[in-house]
C-alpha cells in the first residue's frame, strides 16, 4: 500500500491548488466554462443522500443515470434529459466509454462492487459513507485506486465544514494538553427485527435482484428496502455504520489516527439478521510520534459517556469530546466548547490555518481535472472505515479483537475472518 499523505501537506497542496485557481481568472471550484471540460459523470443511485450528491455535482455533465428502481430513475431522467439511463451499473459502466467518473450513493453492501469495477476502468469515483459493508473491502478500496491513481473521495461531508477545521487546530495548538482520550456519541439507532415469513409481491417498479447485488439472495420485503437496510447485517452496518464516519472523523483527522491495536464491543445480546439499539466500542490506538496512545470510545442510541454527566457538560445527541492534560473540548457538527470554562475564560483561539474548503463535491471534482489532492480519498476514507467497522466485528464475535492492520487479521481469533471479508454471488465478484 502507498503511504499516506501527511495531512498537513495535503492542505498546504490543497492550498497551492486553490491559489493557482484564482490566479487564473476562474471562479473558486474551477468550474470550466465551455461544455466539452466538463467532466462527464454517472450516478449511480438517485434517492435519499443521493440528491445531495447529484446537487453537488450537476454543475458537470451528468450523462449517465442508474437505479434499481424504475420510479426514481424516471425521475432523475427528467432532470437530466440527455442521459442515458441504466438499472445496472455493471452494464452502465461497461458501455459507457466516455465516462470520466461515477457518484455511488447506494446502499453500503453496493458501494465496493460499484466503486472498485469503476476505479478498474480508470473512472474517478465518489463515494458514500461508509467506504464499504466489509473491513476487507475498504482495504482493497484503498489498494485499487492507489493502483489506479483515479481521484477519490468519500461523502464525509462534514469534514469540508469551518468548524471542524476550527477543532482540528484547537487540538494542535496544544489547546488542552496532551489527549490520552476521547469520546464519540451518536443518539441515533438503526437496529432490531426478525426476518420476515411472508413474501408479498415485488413492486413492479423496483429490480429486486440488482438491488441484492452481491448480498446472499432472499425473499423481497419492505421491510429491507428503502432505507431500512441499515439494519440488516446482510445489507447495512446499523449506527455505528451510518453515523461513526462522520463523528469519528473529526478524532482521526486531529489526531493523526490510523489503524486501532484492539478493538472491543459491548451491547445487547447478538441478533443474526439485525444491528443491535445500543453498542459501546472502545479502541485502542498506538501512540503517533510524541503523541500519546489513544482510547477512543464510540457509544450509540441510549448510551452516552459518563464524563458527560460527571463533568456536568451539555447533554448533547450527539458530539465528540476529547479530554487532555489540561482539559476537555467538545465539539459536534457546528459548535465547539472548551472545558472547564472557567479555565478558558482568556483563552485566545490559534489564527486559523487550514483553509477553506472549496465544497466537499467541488474538492472532488478538481482533483478530478487537476490530479489534485481530496481531503477524504480513499486512502484516508479506507482506513477510518476499516476502524469504524471493526466494531461491528468485535461485537459479532463478543470478544476483543487485537488486531494486526498490516496483515488485515485479528491475532486472537481466526473466527473473525467470518466478519471481515464476504462471498459474492455469481455474477457480482469483486
Amino acid at each position: 500500500m502507498a503511504n499516506h499523505l501527511n495531512r498537513r501537506d495535503l492542505f498546504r497542496r490543497m492550498a497551492a491548488t486553490s491559489a493557482a485557481l484564482a490566479a487564473s481568472g476562474l471562479p473558486a471550484w474551477a468550474a470550466p466554462k465551455s461544455a466539452n471540460e466538463k467532466l462527464n459523470i454517472g450516478i449511480i443511485g438517485t434517492s435519499g443522500r443521493a440528491l445531495g450528491n447529484i446537487d453537488g455535482v450537476k454543475g458537470e455533465n451528468i450523462v449517465a443515470v442508474c437505479d434499481i428502481d424504475d420510479l426514481l430513475l424516471g425521475r432523475a431522467s427528467d432532470q437530466f434529459s440527455a442521459a442515458k439511463t441504466y438499472v445496472d451499473f455493471r452494464k452502465m459502466l461497461e458501455e459507457q466509454r466516455d465516462l470520466d467518473a461515477v457518484v455511488i450513493s447506494t446502499a453500503d453492501h453496493t458501494h465496493i462492487p460499484a466503486a472498485v469495477m469503476a476505479m478498474r476502468l480508470g473512472k474517478h469515483v465518489y463515494c458514500e459513507k461508509p467506504l464499504s459493508h466489509f473491513v476487507s473491502e475498504a482495504r482493497l478500496a484503498t489498494k485499487v485506486a492507489a493502483e489506479t491513481k483515479v481521484a477519490t473521495q468519500m461523502g464525509t461531508q462534514i469534514h469540508a465544514t469551518d468548524n471542524y477545521r476550527r477543532v482540528v487546530e484547537l487540538v494542535r495548538s496544544g489547546a488542552i494538553g496532551p489527549i490520552s482520550a476521547c469520546h464519540v456519541w451518536c443518539g441515533k439507532t438503526w437496529s432490531g427485527g426478525e426476518r420476515p415469513k411472508e413474501t408479498p409481491p415485488v413492486p413492479s417498479t423496483l429490480h429486486w435482484d440488482l438491488w441484492l447485488g452481491a448480498a446472499p439472495a432472499r425473499p423481497y420485503h419492505p421491510t429491507y428496502q428503502p432505507a431500512n437496510w441499515r439494519r440488516w447485517w446482510d445489507f447495512g452496518s446499523g449506527t455505528l455504520g451510518d453515523m461513526a464516519c462522520h463523528l469519528m472523523d473529526l478524532p482521526f483527522w486531529a489526531l493523526d489516527l490510523r489503524h486501532p491495536t484492539s478493538v472491543e464491543s459491548e451491547g445487547p445480546p447478538v441478533h443474526p439478521e439485525t444491528t443491535p439499539h445500543w453498542m459501546v466500542v472502545n479502541y485502542e490506538f498506538p501512540a503517533r510520534g510524541d503523541a500519546p496512545p489513544i482510547k477512543l470510545t464510540w457509544s450509540d442510541g441510549e448510551k452516552r459517556p459518563s464524563q458527560l454527566a460527571e463533568s456536568k457538560l451539555p447533554a448533547w445527541d450527539t458530539g465528540v469530546l476529547f479530554v487532555g492534560e489540561k482539559g476537555m473540548l467538545m465539539a459536534d457538527y457546528d459548535r465547539r466548547i472548551l472545558f472547564p470554562e472557567a479555565d478558558f475564560r482568556d483563552f485566545k483561539a490559534p489564527e486559523p490555518s487550514i483553509p477553506a474548503s472549496i465544497g466537499h463535491h467541488a474538492e472532488w471534482i478538481v482533483a478530478c481535472k487537476t490530479g489534485s489532492p481530496t481531503t477524504c480519498n480513499f486512502d484516508y476514507a479506507g482506513a477510518l472505515t476499516e476502524s469504524v467497522l471493526l466494531g461491528n466485528v468485535a461485537y459479532r464475535l463478543g470478544q476483543k479483537i487485537e488486531w494486526d492492520a498490516a496483515k488485515l487479521k485479528a491475532t486472537n481469533c481466526p473466527n473473525a475472518d467470518t466478519y471481515l471479508q464476504r462471498e459474492y454471488r455469481k455474477g457480482w465478484a469483486i
